[in-house]
């Protein structure tokens, strides 16, 4: 096959409208990244404040192992759920990224 200046003027702009939509979409998927830690370290910091407040007026050294437990508990929970949340959106990230990429694999495949 032969292809013409027309053929490689079109492969350049959908090449480029392509790339243009990968890179929106990641950096869409960065954002969502960057709140979710920005929130998640807010509440972390608000939930050591809390923490600490209650060690300080703890009365015995039992109240104060109880609530170190529970601050140590509660921590471990909330960092594997998020660690979850953000692994959920990086494979979002990857998918959404990858999306307008398909297209032009199938029709490279094709031929």
């Amino acid at each position: 096959m032969t292809y013409g200046f027309e053929d490689f003027q079109r492969l350049q702009k959908d090449n480029i409208e392509t790339a243009v939509k990968s890179f929106g979409a990641y950096s869409k998927g960065v954002q969502a990244i960057a709140v979710e830690v920005a929130d998640y370290s807010k509440k972390n910091f608000e939930e050591t404040t809390a923490a600490a407040e209650k060690l300080f007026a703890a009365r015995t050294l039992d109240k104060a192992v109880e609530v170190q437990s529970e601050y140590i508990r509660q921590s471990y929970e909330g960092l594997v759920a998020q660690l979850t949340k953000i692994g959920e959106l990086y494979v979002d990230l990857a998918k959404d990224a990858y999306k307008p990429f398909e297209a032009v694999v199938a029709k490279a495949s094709a031929k």
